[in-house]
């Protein structure tokens, strides 16, 4: 045979993976082999395969005995939408995806690659964890991953997709990326799984309950996306993808934009007239930003504040927003958490900062207290403080008490504050606040209920508006609703060439 047939041969044989009953087996549970998934992320023709023809070193256990090409993990680089990137896909037919010393190899050298490129790296996780046959090996095939994850944190993006299984150390390297995705119903993330937990627990618990893609979109935030099926996840990958830059020392891409008519009246209405009563923040995000540009992050995780990109002239912006329809906006350990961490990507890779604001403050209650809302509240602070990307604030409504200062105000670094006429920046609501100031006056009066009215509206009279906060150039500039989209893409595009230097440190010390 010659040398160019025995090539092909083993080529053929690398990209069968498995062989074809284990990728009839994948099809069957309804999941794409590895190689599949990857020529729906890639645009065609541009995937270079790297290390096909590696295989395991491991002799023991008969393992000698089978040996397949690649190793259980397809790696290389191509291009998303003209774009480079780095990629690996875990393929389920070989060892279950298992991750081996070579295996880990392979991932290591295209996150290299990535690093020294300054371009993104996308995993496609579908492995049962480590190969038990490799032993400590395997092990520090984890570590030397988990070790490039953190020193390409904040260099070059980072997108984690879990086509299937992920248990173990194998979670580890997910948690630390950028973003992770999951699909319904096929993939799963926990560090133990049901058998360990009933044995230890006495729980019983499915692998879905545990950890599937609801249970960590809904209950634990662990993922940031949760797709119905393969395709829709990788579609929502490219999606993501767009709103960034390659690394840190690049700007996201702009897209093409005229500007035209950017007035936005239904923005006139937006605020109910009874300041109790909820509306939708996501629909004053929908009417500011580019049209069907808005990609909501964690968007079935602490749903009292609104975290995502959108478009605004063309350019990618992070936006962050209380949402009133979901326990008033107020701010709580988990929103905290959530908003803190996206603000941190952001301000990493060079995306501009618009926080809308109305939160009648922190979640009061034992629960909150003894889990740390201090801390997990000081993260969120620490984080837009940090922050030295353009940032700039609209307060709708509500701007009270602690909140006010962390949700981006002009004390801790935002280039321009704007409110609505129907702002109210205060300590607290009215109604406490003369309840406090005006005690001894409501105790002594002949009709409290009637005093307490009247001193409520004195009180409103002064601080509920924002014009205190203008007097002093805590707020730049009070705006008609409709004009905020306008004042925005202007406000941004001063800000578009925005230097700023922090103290010479190696790093901070955030409240984690």
């Amino acid at each position: 045979m010659d040398q160019v047939a025995i090539l092909q041969q083993r080529q053929q044989a690398a990209l069968l993976g498995g062989g074809t009953k284990r990728i009839e087996s994948q099809h069957k549970k309804g999941k794409l082999t590895a190689r599949e998934r990857l020529q729906l992320l890639l645009d065609d023709g541009s995937f270079e395969e790297i290390g096909m023809m590696v295989t395991h070193r491991c002799r023991d256990f008969d393992m000698e005995k089978e040996i397949y090409a690649g190793d259980g993990v397809v790696t290389g680089y191509g291009r998303i939408n003209g774009r480079l990137v780095y990629v690996f896909s875990q393929d389920f037919t070989v060892f279950g995806g298992s991750l081996s010393e070579t295996h880990a190899e392979k991932i290591c050298k295209i996150m290299d690659l990535a690093i020294q490129n300054g371009a993104p790296v996308i995993g496609l996780n579908d492995s049962g964890g480590a190969r038990i046959q490799e032993g400590v090996v395997s092990l520090g095939g984890y570590a030397d991953i988990f070790y490039r994850n953190v020193k390409s944190s904040g260099v070059i993006p980072q997108i984690s997709a879990i086509m299937g299984p992920c248990a173990g150390g194998a979670v580890y390297s997910p948690a630390i990326t950028d973003f992770i995705l999951m699909v319904e119903h096929t993939s799963y993330m926990f560090v133990t799984g049901p058998n360990v937990v009933k044995t230890v627990t006495h729980e019983t618990v499915t692998s879905e309950e545990l950890g599937g893609a609801n249970t960590h979109a809904s209950k634990s935030g662990v993922t940031h996306f949760s797709a119905a099926n393969e395709v829709a996840c990788i579609e929502r990958i490219k999606q993501l993808l767009s709103y960034m830059p390659q690394n840190c020392e690049e700007d996201a891409p702009i897209y093409p934009y005229e500007e035209g008519h950017e007035l936005r009246p239904k923005l006139n209405n937006m605020i109910p007239d009874n300041p109790n009563q909820p509306y939708d923040i996501k629909e004053v995000i929908e009417e500011v930003a580019d049209e069907n540009s808005f990609l909501e992050v964690h968007k079935d995780y602490a749903e009292n504040i609104v975290v995502g990109f959108a478009r605004l002239g063309g350019r990618s912006i992070g936006i962050v927003a209380n949402q009133p329809a979901s326990l008033a906006g107020v701010l709580d350990i988990n929103s905290s958490k959530k908003a803190a961490r996206f603000t941190r990507f952001c301000d990493a890779f060079n995306i501009p900062l618009l926080v809308l604001v109305d939160v009648p403050g922190f979640l009061p209650g034992t629960d909150q207290e003894w889990n740390g809302i201090i801390t997990n509240g000081a993260k969120l602070l620490y984080a837009l403080s940090e922050a030295t990307v353009p940032k700039v604030t609209v307060i709708t409504r509500k701007a009270y008490g602690g909140a006010y200062d962390v949700m981006n105000s002009k004390h801790i670094g935002a280039d321009l504050n704007f409110a609505w006429p129907s702002a109210e920046i205060a300590v607290m609501g009215a109604k406490g606040a003369a309840e406090i100031i005006f005690k001894k006056q409501i105790s002594e009066a002949s009709n409290q209920e009637e005093k307490l009215k009247e001193k409520e509206a004195e009180y409103a009279e002064k601080f509920a508006n924002p014009y205190g906060a203008a007097a002093r150039g805590f707020v730049d500039e009070i705006i008609l609703p409709e004009t905020t989209r306008q004042k925005l893409i202007r406000a941004f595009t001063m800000l578009e060439n925005k230097v700023a230097t922090m103290p010479k440190r190696k790093h901070g010390n955030i409240p984690l």
